[in-house]
């Protein structure tokens, strides 16, 4: 049977137009990647420009800073001296008092009666002394006449000897009824600070009271005490020069002290005296460094930390921008040959203000990567725009 030409059905055409397009897509992307693969004119990416620091020696300050604890030149314990009620409190806590300012008061009236006891107890030994005198006085002739014997004589010679150490005993009675009287005023022995008071009035102190009454520190120059590891101790022997301890102390810097807010410290201090021996639970000796508090703001029973100054004058100086960190080591990005790039450990020494002090890793004159680090990785090629390190560190100073 002959077929004749007719018209295709719209969806036998559409079905045909589709699978057209379809195969055109696919030659099109089959071309994309040959010519990606294989045709050698597949235009590439130009080197990022970068800036670059060329590494150099630079002297830096670094610090070294140590845990340290704050106290008076002299913290005195105010103790009673004599037991009673507690009568009057005359200073509040905190509160600045002269030497010889009157601080507490005592029940004094058994004292006192002591006080008239003794008093009359030299009335009575004086009276004594004086009738042992008038018997000598009286016998001294007679026996000089032998009118009576001279064992008479001696016998109210040693009854004044006796009246004479019966007044001494007593006079000495006194004195100490006097003192005892005295200790009822607690005065303050020092110009400083008054801490706290655990006592209130009517409270039964007295010499087996376990708390003082209260601690006076004067203030006007302030120990801050750190400790140094052995370790630290030996560097520290090996840092500065000098044959003894004392010398060595004496050619140290000033050192700083840093507050409990991170602020530094208004006034240098410097570092005094040295602990004897280590102890033996911390492994660590104890220093003593010491500041001038003329405005008062530091006290007794504060913390804060010393920071001792070192010159580095052999590190390399690197901005910590130019590094970053990968599994807590510190790397750059360093260019070599044709300009590529590989990443350096380096050995940090120490820290200046944003710097990082490098002592093993780089040597001077090699080139890093300053900025655009996330952008890279190993063998990367750049075209390298350098950065004065000069420059660097007029705008951001060590």
């Amino acid at each position: 049977m002959l077929i004749k030409n007719e018209r295709l059905s719209r969806p036998v055409l559409s079905f045909i137009l589709s699978v057209f397009a379809l195969a055109a897509i696919v030659a099109v992307v089959l071309a994309a990647c040959t010519s990606s693969s294989g045709n050698p004119g597949t235009m590439t990416q130009p080197p990022q420009l970068l800036p670059v620091l060329i590494v150099q020696q630079t002297p830096a300050t670094t610090y070294q800073e140590y845990s340290a604890s704050l106290e008076g030149s002299k913290d005195i314990e105010i103790r009673p001296q004599v037991d009673g009620y507690l009568e009057k409190i005359y200073v509040d806590e905190g509160a600045h008092v002269k030497k010889g300012q009157l601080l507490f008061q005592i029940n004094n009236r058994p004292y006192l009666e002591q006080l008239n006891n003794a008093q009359a107890s030299l009335a009575a030994a004086k009276a004594n002394l004086a009738q042992a005198e008038i018997n000598v006085t009286k016998l001294t002739p007679l026996v000089e006449n032998n009118v009576i014997s001279d064992v008479q004589l001696k016998t109210a010679k040693t009854a004044y000897d006796a009246a004479l150490a019966n007044v001494a005993q007593a006079q000495a009675m006194v004195s100490n009824a006097r003192i005892n009287l005295g200790y009822t005023q607690i005065k303050a022995p020092v110009d400083g600070y008054i801490g706290r008071i655990p006592h209130k009035t009517g409270s039964l102190v007295g010499t087996g009271t376990a708390e003082p009454l209260t601690i006076v520190s004067e203030i006007s120059n302030v120990y801050a005490y750190f400790s140094l590891s052995e370790d630290d101790y030996l560097r520290f022997k090996d840092q500065f020069p000098g044959k003894t301890i004392e010398e060595k102390l004496s050619k140290m810097p000033p050192v700083q002290l840093v507050l409990a807010n991170d602020s530094i410290y208004a006034h240098s201090g410097k570092v005094e005296t040295v602990s004897g021996q280590f102890n033996q639970n911390m492994g660590a000796i104890s220093f003593r460094a010491s500041f001038k508090n003329t405005d008062g703001l530091l006290r007794s029973g504060g913390t804060g930390r010393i920071r001792i100054p070192r010159l580095n004058t052999e590190s390399l100086v690197i901005p910590q921008e130019a590094t970053f960190e990968l599994q807590d080591k510190v790397f750059v990005f360093a260019v070599v040959d044709s300009n590529k790039v590989a990443s350096v450990p380096l050995n940090i020494s120490g820290r200046s203000g944003n710097y990082y002090l490098v002592n093993k890793g780089l040597k001077s004159g090699d080139r890093i990567v300053y900025a655009g680090l996330d952008r890279l990785q190993d063998g990367a090629v750049i075209e390298p725009q350098t950065l004065s390190m000069d420059s660097l560190l007029k705008v951001r100073p060590l």
